[in-house]
């Protein structure tokens, strides 16, 4: 397969990105982000095998973006300070882009997918670290960060949806639920 000069891998996930955030991960088609590339939407089969294929490549770039930004997070804070900074983080990421976010679900299962297993993998690793600093095993984090991720998840998607009403202010919720769940973490060290 050819590739078209001035269009990389990264420009299609740049724009299939940009779009998504902007108007959700199902209006990031091949015809879209072909228009907005400013190419034919063939041209993009030299470069990704089909709609799946542009969406796993979304999908690998958002799962190495949160890592990062787990990553930048946590860095020099103790654990239980540096998994609550990555709470802010996957709030702010889910927040600030909805497409990405969305993206990154369904989760693949080991052995579909190894390079975008692994890739989805990378935010949890950050997170496992910080857990065994706390002496968990990893089978404890895994329990734990499920749970933190139900919470978080249900967070983010009903304060996109406009489903907290009451007037009082979200910020002091989020930090209330994520102080509910870090405060019971246990430690073993």
């Amino acid at each position: 397969m050819g590739r078209k000069a001035g269009i990389s891998i990264d420009d299609i996930v740049t724009a299939a990105a940009s779009i998504a955030d902007r108007d959700g991960l199902a209006a990031a088609t091949l015809s879209a982000v072909a228009a907005e590339l400013g190419i034919k939407t063939p041209s993009l089969y030299n470069h990704v095998p089909g709609l799946a294929g542009m969406r796993r490549e979304l999908a690998l770039h958002s799962s190495q973006l949160l890592t990062k930004l787990f990553r930048d997070a946590t860095h020099g804070h103790e654990p239980r300070e540096a998994i609550r900074a990555a709470t802010v983080a996957y709030r702010l990421f889910a927040t600030e882009h909805p497409g990405l976010y969305e993206s990154m679900l369904p989760a693949p299962k080991p052995g579909e997918d190894d390079e975008l297993y692994e890739a989805m993998a990378g935010p949890v690793r950050v997170l496992f670290d910080e857990f065994a600093k706390l002496g968990l095993t990893e089978e404890e984090a895994v329990h734990v960060i499920r749970g933190m991720r139900a919470m978080l998840h249900g967070f983010v998607d009903l304060e996109r949806k406009a489903g907290f009403g009451m007037p009082v202010e979200l910020d002091a919720s989020f930090d209330r639920a994520v102080s509910l769940m870090i405060d019971r973490i246990p430690e073993r060290t």
